[in-house]
């Protein structure tokens, strides 16, 4: 058991790294920004006022890309039965149509670290006239979006300079938009109580340490069997934060995200006896109520489905899988969610977040910054200016 929220199963590996150990330490002592981000205290830098007032407005679109959009959208799609606003994320040029009638009742949020990302300040562009309000989450530097906050008079929230795009779930990038949800923050930022469980970091430090040995085994590739379609865009953020963290200097984790059990009918062929340079993910929700079987409407060859429903199908279906994978000996951990709350998520962006960042230490990489993506940023603006 990772928590009380959540069971997890390890590699079978059973490989430790004390470097591993010694980095997290050294890690929680330093207290970076994103670490303090992960804590209860954290002070947020927007105000109350703001919350309050955005309470009356019925529905939110938030515009940005990768980090600053994903973390908000995880949120959104993993509680979503706990919440009672529409929310509408953009982060692609695909054609959406807004309701201009409605404009009083709708507010956008335009999120850019940088305050310069081209695609956030064309999208947020075309969706001013379609909102009563609009605020900016940016740094506190000059940038576009500073500049046309103060010749168009939007609000501006300071957005940590310390904190990247990906890495900023749990600060006011996060936060802001959960609020606004109808979620409390200090449920998500759960690191003062992980601190006290011991058996959290151990399994965190053997699971990093694992990781390693299977890197080193010339095994880059980590599939997410993803059993929870709500955790879809969990898992998209996760994606960016493994590929964009430690993607560099030729090293690196490709992650790519499996929707099961759909793929058992396409992609698990390969999955169990095409090449072996992959390492698995499973994922699933436990106890949750769906659809359930019609007895009267099932052949005696079917009867096994009586009483069953369709959780309780996925279920036999993932231990079924897990089952083989172990037969065939490849590598996998497992995450078993007992409860879909705040807490539960928190506890999972916290884990994902520390092992990325021990990961990118042992690789010897920067696992905070991106320096491959600024060259097309800088391409994509010499196109533009050119036509």
């Amino acid at each position: 058991m990772l928590t009380k929220n959540i069971n997890f199963k390890n590699f079978g590996l059973n490989h430790s790294n004390k470097k591993i150990l010694f980095y997290l330490k050294n890690l929680l002592k330093k207290e970076n920004e994103i670490i303090k981000s992960l804590k209860s205290n954290y002070k947020d830098s927007y105000s109350k006022k703001i919350v309050s007032y955005s309470k009356k407005y019925n529905q939110v679109i938030i515009t940005g890309m990768g980090g600053s959009i994903l973390g908000s959208r995880s949120i959104y799609n993993f509680l979503r039965a706990k919440i009672k606003k529409k929310f509408i994320f953009k982060d692609s040029f695909d054609y959406l149509k807004i309701d201009t009638k409605n404009k009083k009742k709708r507010i956008n949020l335009v999120i850019s670290k940088s305050g310069n990302t081209l695609e956030t300040i064309s999208n947020s562009n075309v969706l001013f006239n379609s909102c009563q309000k609009n605020i900016f989450i940016t740094e506190n530097k000059k940038s576009y979006l500073m500049d046309l906050a103060q010749k168009l008079k939007f609000e501006v929230i300071h957005h940590n300079n310390f904190i990247g795009g990906r890495y900023s779930v749990l600060s006011e990038v996060g936060m802001l938009p959960a609020q606004l949800m109808g979620f409390n923050p200090k449920k998500f930022r759960r690191l003062n109580s992980l601190m006290t469980n011991k058996k959290f970091f151990n399994i965190l430090v053997q699971n990093v340490s694992n990781t390693l040995l299977l890197i080193k085994r010339k095994k880059y590739n980590s599939i997410i069997l993803n059993y929870d379609y709500a955790s879809n865009d969990l898992f998209f953020w996760y994606q960016q934060l493994i590929a964009e963290s430690l993607g560099k200097k030729s090293k690196g984790i490709l992650p790519i995200i499996s929707s099961m059990p759909r793929d058992n009918h396409s992609l698990m062929q390969l999955y169990l006896d095409g090449f072996k340079n992959n390492f698995y993910t499973f994922f699933g929700i436990r106890g949750e109520s769906s659809e359930k079987i019609n007895p009267n409407k099932l052949l005696k060859s079917h009867m096994f489905l009586k009483n069953k429903n369709l959780n309780d199908i996925k279920q036999s279906q993932f231990n079924a899988t897990e089952k083989v994978f172990r037969m065939k000996k490849i590598p996998f951990r497992s995450f078993y969610i007992k409860k879909r709350n705040e807490e539960t998520l928190g506890e999972l962006f916290i884990f994902f977040i520390l092992e990325t960042i021990l990961l990118g230490k042992a690789l010897n990489v920067n696992p905070y910054d991106q320096p491959a993506v600024e060259l097309i940023k800088t391409e994509t603006r010499k196109f533009l200016k050119k036509n």
